[in-house]
C-alpha cells in the first residue's frame, strides 16, 4: 500500500473539469485508489464521489493506493494533482 499526503494548488480543487482529468488518470491503473479530505473518502476512480469529498485549493489530501500497479500509480497521481489547471 502506498500513501501521500500532497496539497491541491489548482485553484478550482479537484472539482469538475479538474476533478475529471483526475479521475481518468486514475482508470488508467487497476489499483483501488482513496482520496481522503478532512475525513471524507472518496473513491478516485469516480468524479461524483470525488467530487462529493469536497477537495478545494490548498487542502492536503491523503492519497492512498493499494494494488499491482500502486507505485507507478502513486508516481503518476502525484504529477497530475501538481500539475492540475482549469
Amino acid at each position: 500500500m502506498q500513501t501521500a499526503q500532497i496539497q491541491v494548488t489548482n485553484e478550482n480543487g479537484l472539482h469538475t473539469r479538474p476533478g475529471a482529468v483526475f479521475v481518468k488518470a486514475c482508470k488508467e491503473f487497476s489499483s483501488s485508489i482513496t482520496v481522503e479530505n478532512k475525513g471524507r473518502k472518496a473513491n478516485a476512480k469516480s468524479l461524483m464521489k470525488l467530487m462529493s469529498a469536497g477537495i478545494l485549493k490548498d487542502d492536503v489530501i491523503t492519497l492512498t493506493i493499494e494494488g499491482d500497479d500502486e507505485v507507478a500509480a502513486m508516481e503518476k497521481l502525484k504529477v497530475v494533482i501538481e500539475n492540475l489547471e482549469g
